[in-house]
């Protein structure tokens, strides 16, 4: 219930996003093609990436709860990290790269604006100035709320989005400003260009994290210690030879453990700890739902090792 509250709450969040970006970009491309102003195009790009993405970022929400089958035993839970990273590649090619394209552009340009252009430029930046700022607000509570901004991928997308369209409205409006005050289309070109490095670097960073959660990244280091811990502590347990995690998705994470028993306990007394550790981590961390134990007896493996390499010497 409690991850269903979560992705209610994201959703909401990615909701707020998508419809205040879908009205920005129709102004944005209005009032930019009205006025010619490469900085407002450019910012257009940006709102039009941005929806996109909050489509890919709703579908991944949707397609990440379909139980497991018999084609993906794990679940699908990495389809949030798998549609994350189109959407950190459409910030990159529909914002980062237009908008760059755009100030280059317009630097050999000599074109001055109407002042009904300055207007109408203006205007509409300061109403996506608000609107951008209510839906990163939005996300910021509910990134609070949650507990999991860091590592809800579509959560995180949304608060980079919202966090860089504020920033770039800001520096859109700079350069109109200047424009506006020497006639001189640099100062759009120069902030055109600034924002699509901006959104080339966001995208880049949202990628990256996308990639290797999508490879298989390991669960946080606090909660492998955590259950190499409670492992350790388990009075039959002798040592523990190896402990390997790989987060799933949002709420599944695998843990892999090869421990040795303390000799002496048969074949049934191995198997009621086997079950017993296991139940012990799910019911601690939920989240850990896929774990695996290998019995291993450590001191015949190590007795083994040694002798193979006296033969080869």
């Amino acid at each position: 219930m409690a991850e269903q509250g979560r992705d209610a709450g994201t959703r909401g969040a990615v909701l707020v996003a998508l419809a205040a970006n879908l009205v920005i970009a129709v102004a944005k491309t209005a009032a930019g093609l009205f006025a010619g102003s490469p900085a407002l195009l450019s910012e257009a790009a940006h709102s039009v990436a941005d929806s996109l993405n909050e489509v890919f970022l709703l579908l991944s929400l949707r397609r990440a709860r379909r139980a497991p089958d018999s084609d993906h035993p794990f679940g699908y839970g990495k389809e949030r990290y798998f549609w994350s990273l189109l959407a950190a590649v459409g910030i990159f090619v529909l914002g980062g790269v237009f908008s760059f394209y755009q100030g280059v552009e317009a630097l050999g340009s000599s074109e001055r604006e109407s002042f009904s252009g300055y207007l109408a430029g203006l205007i509409v930046l300061f109403i996506s100035l608000l609107a951008e700022g209510a839906s990163l607000l939005k996300a910021v509570v509910q990134s609070r709320r949650s507990g999991a901004g860091a590592s809800d991928p579509a959560l995180r997308t949304v608060l980079a989005e919202d966090g860089t369209a504020v920033i770039g409205v800001l520096l859109a409006a700079a350069g109109l400003v200047v424009h506006m005050t020497t006639g001189n289309a640099v100062g759009e070109a120069a902030a055109s260009i600034a924002i699509g490095v901006l959104l080339m670097f966001v995208a880049f960073s949202l990628g990256r994290t996308a990639h290797g959660q999508l490879i298989g990244v390991a669960a946080d280091a606090d909660l492998r210690d955590e259950i190499e811990q409670l492992l350790v502590a388990q009075p039959e347990v002798d040592t523990v030879e190896e402990l390997l995690t790989m987060r799933l998705g949002m709420d599944s994470t695998l843990v892999a453990a090869r421990i040795d028993l303390l000799p002496g306990m048969d074949s049934e007394r191995v198997e009621e700890v086997s079950l017993r550790i296991r139940q012990s981590i799910q019911e601690k961390w939920p989240a850990a739902d896929r774990v695996f134990l290998d019995i291993t007896d450590a001191r015949r493996e190590r007795e083994a090792r040694g002798a193979a390499t006296g033969s080869a010497g």
